[in-house]
């Protein structure tokens, strides 16, 4: 039997060959790789941990000595830091202390903000109240996102801030992922600023189908958001180019996320 750790392959995302269980190019996870983290098991492919957003590989020795030494001091990093995404699964720890920080001090918030909300009864669709707790885990995941999509289009932050952890939790939740809800937790955390948690979905995404149109939409954006233009620029290309192809396959995630792909190719393409 050949030993994994002298055996060359190539490696899915950069393609140069390598030994082990990570890309020396790279830092990507190849076959059998597992996180140095949370020991769960990585997609080939994956520079992100689909589980706790830590990076894979060599990026993950540089993200220890990276990190702040305290949770508080992680809340306290920026948005774009690895720390954040390593700081507790799904970043909800964090994002649920800056929520709270923001409560606290700034006591800003619009009629819709729920001050008087438990996380188990919320306003979600209309102005009564519902019963999130009565809900299956996809149907709760799924109103939780609306919600916090919906908050972020008409820019009121202080409410993404307080719905976010929920949604965050509930998706984590859930007992099998699959692309949309990947993505769907991806682009809960790009909106809150956890962007390594939410390259990790993209790239988990990628690494099981690299022309699926959710995983290219994400990786694009979170990409920009980074400040990675060229790379934004290569993902545009290829959201572009697969679009055709893919739509024709009429997956549920496309039909779901239909006006956000409109709008992602329209992104792409400027």
């Amino acid at each position: 039997m050949p030993d994994p750790s002298t055996s060359k392959s190539a490696c899915p995302n950069c393609g140069a060959s390598s030994s082990g269980r990570f890309c020396s190019e790279c830092g990507a996870a190849l076959k059998g790789a597992t996180c140095t983290k949370c020991h769960a098991d990585l997609a080939a492919g994956a520079k992100f941990c689909h589980r706790c957003g830590a990076p894979s590989g060599a990026g993950a020795s540089a993200a220890k000595r990276a990190a702040p030494a305290t949770a508080a001091a992680t809340v306290s990093a920026s948005p774009a830091a690895t720390g954040f995404a390593a700081a507790a699964p799904w970043a909800v720890a964090g994002i649920a202390l800056v929520a709270l920080i923001a409560l606290v001090a700034s006591r800003r918030f619009s009629s819709d903000q729920p001050s008087a909300e438990t996380p188990a009864t919320v306003p979600l669709a209309g102005a009564s109240a519902v019963d999130i707790s009565s809900m299956s885990p996809p149907e709760r995941a799924q109103r939780l996102f609306n919600r916090v999509m919906r908050l972020n289009s008409e820019g009121k932050k202080d409410s993404v801030q307080f719905f976010a952890p929920m949604a965050l939790n509930a998706y984590g939740a859930l007992a099998e992922q699959d692309a949309d809800t990947r993505y769907d937790l991806g682009r809960i955390a790009q909106v809150v600023g956890a962007l390594p948690l939410a390259k990790a979905q993209a790239d988990t995404i990628l690494a099981a189908s690299p022309t699926n149109l959710l995983g290219l939409a994400l990786a694009m954006r979170v990409a920009r958001e980074l400040g990675g233009t060229s790379q934004a620029n290569a993902y545009a290309k290829r959201l572009i180019a697969a679009a055709p192809a893919e739509r024709k396959k009429n997956l549920p995630g496309y039909a779901e996320h239909a006006l956000d792909l409109d709008l992602a190719l329209k992104e792409a393409a400027r």
